[in-house]
């Protein structure tokens, strides 16, 4: 399967996220002040405050914003992702380039895998599988996280 940018995904969840009630004038707010503060290259003073401006109504600047970042690049695009499941985890969770990236793996997953667990006890247990889990890029809930990171750190002598 093909890799997907951050900003095929954009123009993926452009819909979803324009539609009604998907997020708040607040959480646009926040991630607008997010892209301006921690990045004035993905969003200047001027930039920001057209995309803040109380006068137009949320969808227009929520449109206006989308497409500014899908012309601005892949980086730009990711940051806003970064933004997004900072300010409305919820609503990011349910994006449906993260479910259809969810779907994917998971096939891949059932079909590459068959009759193999993660598990100490077991015979059939993937060698290095720890490894692998310790040094990927995953994004967890916050408590979750720390569990797995206490159960990587548990066997980190062992690797």
């Amino acid at each position: 399967m093909t890799e997907q940018t951050y900003c095929d995904r954009l123009v993926q969840d452009t819909p979803f996220l324009m539609g009604h009630g998907s997020l708040s004038e607040q959480q646009v707010d926040r991630i607008i002040l997010q892209l301006n503060r921690y990045y004035p290259q993905i969003l200047s003073n001027k930039d920001a405050e057209k995309f803040r401006n109380p006068k137009a109504s949320l969808r227009v600047r929520l449109c206006d914003l989308l497409g500014h970042l899908q012309q601005s690049g892949e980086r730009d695009c990711r940051e806003f992702y970064r933004a997004l499941y900072i300010h409305a985890q919820p609503l990011h969770s349910r994006l449906p380039s993260r479910l259809a990236l969810q779907n994917s793996d998971c096939t891949e997953l059932d079909s590459g895998t068959v009759g193999r667990e993660l598990s100490d006890r077991d015979p059939k247990v993937l060698r290095g599988a720890r490894r692998v889990l310790g040094f990927s890029p995953i994004i967890v809930d916050r408590h979750v996280s720390r569990f797995l990171l206490a159960f990587l750190t548990d066997d980190l002598g062992r690797l």
